[in-house]
C-alpha cells in the first residue's frame, strides 16, 4: 500500500487520540472537584441548583437545598464546587462590599405611568359611537343598514369571496 492512501487513516487516529485524550482529562478534574467537596461548601448542581454540602459519602452528597431542606444526591450530579463568595453572592445577593448601600438609591418604578412623562396613551378599543359619530341617530342608522344587510341573505346566501 501507498502512504497516500493510509494518510487520511492515520489522520482520523489521530485525531480520535486528542479527542478522547481531552475528554478524559476533563473527566479527571471534575472527578478531583468533586473529591475536594467539604461539609459547608457551596454547590451547583448539574440541574442549575444551588445547596451546600452537609455530609460526603463515597458514592452519594447530602446537600442542604434550603434550611432545613436535605437531599440526596449523586457525586457526578454535582456540576461545580463553589467559592464562598461566589456561592453567597448568588444564593444570598451578598457581595461583601459597603459601596452596595450608594448604588441602592436608583428606584425601579412599580407601574409605567411615570414612565411615559404625562403623555397619556389610550390603547383601548373604539366603540361604534366613534366611528360613526356620537349622535343615537347615526348608531341606530348604522344597526339599520347591517340588519338590511343581513335579511337579504335569508335565502342562504353568503358574503364568500
Amino acid at each position: 500500500m501507498d502512504i497516500v492512501t493510509l494518510l487520511p487513516f492515520i489522520v482520523l487516529i489521530g485525531a480520535m487520540f486528542l479527542m478522547t485524550r481531552s475528554a478524559k482529562k476533563k473527566q479527571q478534574q471534575a472527578a478531583a472537584m468533586r473529591n475536594q467537596m467539604q461539609p459547608g461548601s457551596g454547590v451547583r448542581t448539574i440541574g442549575g441548583m444551588y445547596a451546600t454540602v452537609k455530609e460526603v459519602g463515597e458514592d452519594t452528597v447530602l446537600l442542604e437545598v434550603a434550611p432545613g431542606v436535605h437531599a440526596v444526591y449523586a457525586k457526578n450530579a454535582i456540576g461545580a464546587v463553589l467559592e464562598d463568595e461566589e456561592y453567597n453572592r448568588i444564593v444570598h445577593g451578598d457581595t461583601g462590599t459597603e459601596t452596595d448601600a450608594e448604588t441602592d438609591d436608583a428606584v425601579v418604578p412599580d407601574d409605567i405611568s411615570s414612565l411615559t412623562e404625562g403623555d397619556k396613551i389610550d390603547l383601548g378599543k373604539k366603540d361604534a359611537a366613534d366611528d360613526a359619530g356620537t349622535a343615537p341617530e347615526a348608531i341606530d342608522a348604522t344597526k339599520d343598514a347591517k340588519d338590511a344587510k343581513t335579511d337579504d341573505k335569508s335565502d342562504g346566501d353568503t358574503d364568500a369571496k
